[in-house]
């Protein structure tokens, strides 16, 4: 029985070319005067402090910033620079420098499974705040309102059955009771591990190749939101 949805983002609900085109690009460009704008707020500087020991106790903002603009490049996960991405995408929101991209069919599930009391979460590299933002700025309008709740990268790594168990755990439901979703294989194997349903989403226009056969790894395949079928 499916009494939970939990939803990863990009590539999930929404297109990976929205995060990789626009939102990584427009952190990069803004770093340098972010830092020297807002580099001595307690919030700030605690991540720049932190990139800035695990590189060796770097004492420059302007080295800080070519390390995380070179993990932007390389795409890492890392909590400090998903951290300080967050700060700088709320200016870009704040500022209609663009909304957030939302597939039409995950809106309108979304939407129809909050309306039948299905508790929604979500679960994504992006830290917590960043998530917030991108539903409350959506292309569908504000979605914030849909979840009970959020879990970034402090929960545990997505490729890590651990990580799923925190979260059934924080949101006290039993591991076979909650539906994962997302794009990711190897993120769906975790959850696998952990006792929870799984999704694969795989859609076209980020996935030009079907994942079909033994590519899925045994998860249930659809190409839209609009092709899951619940298990109640």
């Amino acid at each position: 029985m499916t009494r939970a949805i939990l939803t990863d983002i990009e590539g999930t609900t929404s297109s990976i070319s929205f995060v990789k085109d626009v939102l990584f690009p427009y952190a990069r460009r803004a770093l340098p005067g972010f830092v020297a704008k807002r580099g001595r707020e307690p919030a700030v500087r605690k991540w720049l402090d932190q990139v800035a020991t695990e590189n060796g106790g770097m004492c420059d903002d302007a080295m800080i910033v070519e390390v995380l603009q070179g993990w932007i490049d390389q795409d890492r996960k890392h909590t400090a620079l998903k951290a300080l991405q967050g700060m700088i995408w709320a200016d870009g929101y704040r500022s209609v420098d663009f909304t957030a991209h939302i597939y039409e069919d995950a809106a309108n599930a979304l939407q129809a499974w909050k309306v039948e009391g299905l508790p929604l979460y979500v679960y994504s590299s992006g830290s917590v705040p960043a998530q917030r933002l991108f539903f409350c700025h959506s292309d569908a309008g504000d979605l914030t309102g849909l979840f009970s709740g959020w879990f970034d990268t402090e929960a545990g790594g997505k490729r890590e059955a651990a990580s799923y168990r925190h979260i059934v755990d924080a949101i006290g439901r039993e591991a076979g009771d909650v539906l994962f979703l997302s794009d990711v294989v190897e993120e769906l194997d975790a959850a696998r591990e952990a006792g929870l349903g799984t999704v694969l989403l795989d859609r076209r226009e980020d996935y030009p190749e079907p994942r079909v056969g033994d590519a899925t790894h045994g998860h249930t395949r659809v190409e839209s939101f609009a092709d899951i079928v619940l298990l109640r």
